[in-house]
């Protein structure tokens, strides 16, 4: 079955430029870039789209660290896609992701893990809606 899943290439992936080969392994499993943008989100960017883990104690330095420097926002489509490329991204504890994954390559630690991806059809569904306008995904 065909699918959506939203990708943000964190700030720590960012600041060393590891777009490119990020990127490179998405593609290599097989998924398609319909939309992509880099951008700084704002505070209330970055909450609204955290909103869920708001009573978490996490929260704020999670909102703290996405706000503070670029990210790559892409919606990715393929075969499966939320599940193949939550296994490209690896285990959110990169000291338990699998070796070739982007965590187990890249990730500097738990927070800054490199990317993040949908976990549900649902949550894939809400988060593409919520960063990108239907008329910028060309598919």
């Amino acid at each position: 079955m065909t699918e959506r899943t939203l990708s943000i290439i964190k700030p720590d992936a960012t600041r060393r430029n590891l777009e490119g080969k990020i990127i490179a392994k998405i593609q290599e499993a097989g998924l398609k870039i319909a939309a992509m943008k880099r951008k700084r989100w704002t505070r209330y960017e970055a909450e609204k789209f955290y909103e869920v883990h708001k009573e978490r104690p996490f929260y704020n330095d999670l909102v703290e660290f996405m706000t503070s420097g670029p990210i790559v926002l892409m919606v990715l489509e393929g075969e499966n896609a939320i599940a193949k490329y939550r296994e490209v991204m690896g285990a959110t504890n990169p000291e338990e992701a699998a070796p070739g994954t982007i965590r187990a390559e890249f990730a500097e630690n738990i927070e800054a893990n490199s990317v993040h991806g949908s976990d549900s059809p649902e949550n894939a569904e809400k988060e593409i809606a919520l960063c990108f306008d239907g008329a910028e995904i060309v598919g």
